[in-house]
C-alpha cells in the first residue's frame, strides 16, 4: 500500500507552473447583449467569479491544463465547456433562456460533470430548497428526494433509506470522507447538522466501484458550503422557530477569500421539546444539538488544499411510550449523548495534462447511552420536576453504554492524461478503524477493522454517446477482541451507457455490482439493545452481501417541460436480516442474524411543467415504488410504502422581491401491505403542506423570510418506517416553521 501511494506521490513532482488568466464575456443567445451577474466557475480548481454589468469576466491565478468551465444564471440553461488554460483568445459564451432550474456539477462521481453529462443517474438537491419545503432536520429533508426515505425515531434520529436499503448498506460521505459513527444501530442518526451543508447528492444503486464496502445500496454525499469567491467576504445569521416542538434552530457563519488563502466557520444550535400529535406529545423525543464547522484553504501554483473540521454534539431522548406531557427540553432517561468529530483534508496537484487528488480523514465518534437502572431504585418515586432537573448535570450520571469509534481513512486518485476519447482515473482507498468500550455494558466488542481497495475507471466520449466502466478489488480484515479474525474479499465492476436519443431525450443504462462485509453488530453483538427492546446475538459465520443491479432511465427536457422515468432491478445474495428466535433473556426477546438471498425492484416517475408564457407557474409530480422480497417468498422488512407527491408552485420576482415563491404540496402515501414476517400492515395517508418565502433588501442587506406549514390538516398517521410504529405512536402533527436569514 505504501509503495502504491509513494508511486502516486512521485507524480506530484513537477516544474513550477505559470499563473494564467481566463477572460471572456457571456451574452444572451438571441440579442447578443452582455449578461450581468452570471456565475462563471471552474469546479476542478474551485475558483470562479461573476460577470460585470456588460457581461465580462476575468479569473486570475490559474495553473495550466484542461478544465471544465461551468456558466450558470437563473432563467438560462447551464453551459458546460472543456477549456484549455492558457487560452489563445478571450471566450465568448452564449446562454439560452430557459425556465429549468440551474444545474450543478455532480461531485459524488469521479469525473465531476453536470448531471446532463453524467453516465450515472445522480439526484441532487440544495439544502436551502429542502428547508423551504418545511424540512426541520437533514434526515427529514432527504425524504423529499425521489427514491429516498428515512427510518425515524422521532425528530432527532433519522437514517437514510435508498430504494429500500438502509443502515450499513448506504454510505454517507461528508467533507469528502466517509462518515463512520456507529451507523449500524437502529437508533443512531446521521450525526451531521444541515448548517454548513450546501447540497445533497444521492447515488441510487451499487457504488462499490467508487466507494468500496457499505455502498451496496447507494451513497448519500453531503457537499459542504463553498468558500467565498476570490477576494470577497460574506456572513449571515439564521433563525428558525418550529411550532410543533416549541423548538428553535439558529446558525451564524462568516467566510473570506483572497488570491491564495480562504477560510470559513459556522456555528449552530437547535433545541426541541417532545413532538406533538393531534392527541398527545410523544414523551422523550426531545433533543438538543450543537454543531460547529470550520475550513481553511490555500491555492497557489498548480496546487490547492483545504482542511475542514466539524464537531457535532447531539443529546436525544430515547422514547419508550407515552408518559409525561410537557414542553421541557431536558431529556429524560434513557437518553444518548453523541459527540462526533470529523477532520478532513483535500489536496489536489495539477500538472499540464493530469492531476492527483489526496483526501484524508479522521473521525472520532464518542457515544454514550444513559439508562434508568443505573440510578437508585427509589429515584422513581421522586417528582418528575426533580428528576429532570438533575439531568442537566451529566456528571452525576454513569453511562451504561459507552463506545468510542476512531476511524482513519484515505482516498488517493490519479487522473491520467486524456488519451483520445478516454478519461481515466486509478486510485487506492482504505480505512483503519478501532472500536473500544468504556461503559458497564457491552453491546458489541472491541475490534479493529482494516480496509484497502484498488480501482480504475474510464469515461469514454463519443459523438452521440458516453460510456463509463471500471473495476475494483477490496479486502477487509476484522479482528474482534483479539480472538476472532475474519477476512472478506470482493471484486466488483460497473458499466454505464448514456446517449441523447434526440436533442431533448436522454437515456441511461447502468449495470453494477456491489458488496458489503458484515458489520461488528451482525458478527458479534451480545447484549440488550436499548430503545429496541431486544437482546441481540451476532453470527460470526456471516458471509459478504453481494448484489447486482440494473438501472434504466429515460429523461425528456425542454424549455418548459421535464419528464423522467427510472427503473431498477436489484438482486442481493446473502442478505443479512435480524429476526426473533423464540427465546428470551432477562424477559427480553432474543434476536439473531441470518442470511437469505433477496431481490428489490421498482423505480421513480416524475414530471415538471412550467407552461409558456406562464414561466412563473410550476406543476411538479413524482411517484416512487419499491418491492423487496426474499427468495423464500417472504417480504423484506423496512421497505418504504409507495408514495405520490404533487406540488403547485408560483415564483414571484420583481424589483423589490427576489426568488419569491408560494407552494402547495400534497403527499399521498399508500397502504404498505407487503411487509416483513414480523411487521404489521401500515394504512395509507395524505399530508397537506404549504409555504411561501422570498428575499428583499433590508438596511442595504439581503433578508430572506420563509414560512411553511406541514401536515396542515393535523392528520394522525404512522409512517411504515417509524421505529415507534410497534408501539402505535403517531408521527408529528401540524407544524408551522418560520425562518429568517440575514446576510451581513
Amino acid at each position: 500500500m505504501k509503495l502504491i501511494i509513494n508511486m502516486l506521490l512521485c507524480l506530484s513532482i513537477a516544474s513550477v507552473q505559470a499563473q494564467n488568466i481566463l477572460e471572456g464575456s457571456v451574452v444572451e443567445t438571441t440579442s447578443q447583449k452582455g449578461l450581468a451577474f452570471v456565475n462563471v466557475y471552474l469546479p476542478d480548481l474551485e475558483k470562479g467569479t461573476y460577470t460585470d454589468e456588460d457581461g465580462s469576466f476575468n479569473i486570475s491565478g490559474l495553473p495550466s491544463g484542461n478544465y471544465t468551465l461551468i456558466v450558470s444564471a437563473l432563467g438560462y440553461e447551464t453551459f458546460s465547456l472543456r477549456t484549455t488554460i492558457p487560452s489563445n483568445a478571450p471566450l465568448t459564451i452564449s446562454l439560452t433562456p430557459s425556465a429549468i432550474e440551474i444545474e450543478s456539477v455532480i461531485i459524488s462521481t469521479p469525473f465531476h460533470k453536470l448531471q446532463s453529462e453524467n453516465v450515472m443517474k445522480v439526484e441532487q438537491a440544495n439544502v436551502s430548497d429542502l428547508k423551504s419545503n418545511g424540512a426541520i432536520t437533514l434526515a427529514d429533508g432527504i425524504s423529499n428526494i425521489a427514491g429516498v426515505e428515512s427510518i425515524s425515531t422521532g425528530l432527532s434520529i433519522g437514517k437514510p433509506v435508498i430504494r429500500g436499503l438502509s443502515s450499513n448498506r448506504v454510505l454517507v460521505y461528508t467533507q469528502g470522507v466517509r462518515l463512520e459513527n456507529q451507523q449500524f444501530g437502529d437508533e443512531h442518526g446521521l450525526g451531521v447538522n444541515d448548517a454548513g451543508i450546501e447540497s445533497v447528492e444521492v447515488i441510487k444503486g451499487p457504488a462499490s466501484l467508487l466507494y468500496g464496502s457499505d455502498a451496496l445500496g447507494g451513497v448519500l454525499y453531503l457537499n459542504p458550503e463553498r468558500f467565498a469567491q476570490q477576494n470577497t467576504n460574506s456572513g449571515d445569521i439564521n433563525a428558525n422557530y418550529i411550532s410543533n416542538t416549541n423548538g428553535y434552530s439558529t446558525s451564524a457563519g462568516y467566510k473570506q477569500s483572497n488570491d491564495h488563502f480562504k477560510f470559513l466557520f459556522r456555528g449552530s444550535l437547535a433545541e426541541h421539546s417532545d413532538y406533538k400529535t393531534k392527541s398527545y406529545r410523544v414523551t422523550n423525543t426531545r433533543f438538543r444539538e450543537q454543531d460547529f464547522k470550520a475550513g481553511l484553504g490555500y491555492q497557489s501554483k498548480g496546487f490547492k488544499t483545504e482542511f475542514r473540521y466539524n464537531v457535532n454534539n447531539l443529546k436525544p431522548g430515547i422514547p419508550e411510550g407515552i408518559g409525561e406531557q410537557s414542553t421541557n427540553k431536558s431529556p429524560l432517561l434513557p437518553f444518548q449523548e453523541v459527540t462526533n468529530h470529523v477532520f478532513s483534508s483535500k489536496t489536489k496537484l495539477f500538472f499540464n495534462t493530469s492531476s492527483l487528488n489526496i483526501n484524508l480523514g479522521y473521525i472520532y465518534n464518542d457515544r454514550k447511552e444513559f439508562e434508568e437502572h443505573h440510578h437508585d431504585e427509589h429515584e422513581e418515586d421522586h417528582e418528575e420536576e426533580d428528576h429532570e432537573e438533575e439531568l442537566h448535570d451529566d456528571d452525576i450520571l454513569e453511562a451504561a453504554l459507552h463506545m468510542k469509534l476512531k476511524t482513519i481513512n484515505y482516498d488517493v486518485k490519479y487522473n491520467l492524461p486524456k488519451l483520445g476519447k478516454f478519461e481515466t482515473i486509478i486510485g487506492i482507498q482504505g480505512m483503519n478503524q478501532v472500536n473500544t468500550n468504556y461503559g458497564e455494558e457491552t453491546l458489541i466488542p472491541n475490534a479493529i477493522t482494516n480496509d484497502i481497495g484498488i480501482l480504475g475507471t474510464s469515461h469514454i466520449h463519443f459523438k452521440n454517446a458516453d460510456i463509463q466502466l471500471g473495476a475494483r478489488f477490496d479486502h477487509r480484515n476484522i479482528e474482534i477482541n483479539n480472538t476472532l479474525n475474519r477476512n472478506y474479499n470482493s471484486f466488483n465492476g460497473a458499466i454505464g451507457f448514456k446517449t441523447n436519443i434526440t436533442q431533448n431525450i436522454t437515456s441511461r443504462i447502468n449495470l453494477a455490482s456491489g458488496f458489503r462485509a458484515p458489520n461488528l453488530s451482525e458478527l458479534a453483538s451480545d447484549g440488550t439493545h436499548e430503545g429496541a427492546n431486544r437482546y441481540e446475538i451476532g453470527n460470526s459465520n456471516l458471509k459478504n452481501e453481494q448484489n447486482f443491479q440494473t438501472d434504466v432511465s429515460l429523461e425528456y427536457k425542454s424549455q418548459h417541460l421535464e419528464f423522467f422515468v427510472n427503473g431498477f432491478y436489484n438482486t442481493v445474495n446473502n442478505y443479512i436480516f435480524l429476526a426473533p428466535n423464540g427465546t428470551e433473556i432477562d424477559n427480553t426477546p432474543v434476536f439473531t442474524y441470518s442470511q437469505e438471498d433477496a431481490k428489490l425492484y421498482g423505480g421513480e416517475f416524475g414530471f415538471h411543467l412550467h407552461p409558456h408564457p406562464l414561466d412563473w407557474l410550476h406543476f411538479e409530480t413524482s411517484f416512487e415504488t419499491v418491492t423487496g422480497k426474499q427468495t423464500n417468498g417472504l417480504y423484506l422488512p423496512l421497505i418504504p410504502a409507495n408514495s405520490l407527491n404533487n406540488m403547485v408552485k408560483v415564483e414571484l420576482n420583481n424589483k423589490w422581491l427576489h426568488k419569491g415563491y408560494v407552494f402547495v404540496k400534497l403527499k399521498s402515501v399508500f397502504e404498505q401491505n407487503k411487509v416483513g414476517d414480523f411487521e404489521d400492515n401500515t394504512p395509507g395517508y395524505n399530508l397537506l403542506n404549504a409555504g411561501l418565502g422570498g428575499s428583499f433588501m433590508c438596511l442595504k442587506r439581503e433578508l430572506t423570510v420563509m414560512l411553511t406549514g406541514n401536515n396542515l390538516a393535523n392528520k394522525t398517521y404512522i409512517s411504515h418506517l417509524s421505529r415507534l410504529k410497534t408501539d402505535g405512536i403517531f408521527n408529528m402533527g401540524r407544524n408551522i416553521n418560520i425562518g429568517i436569514t440575514y446576510k451581513l
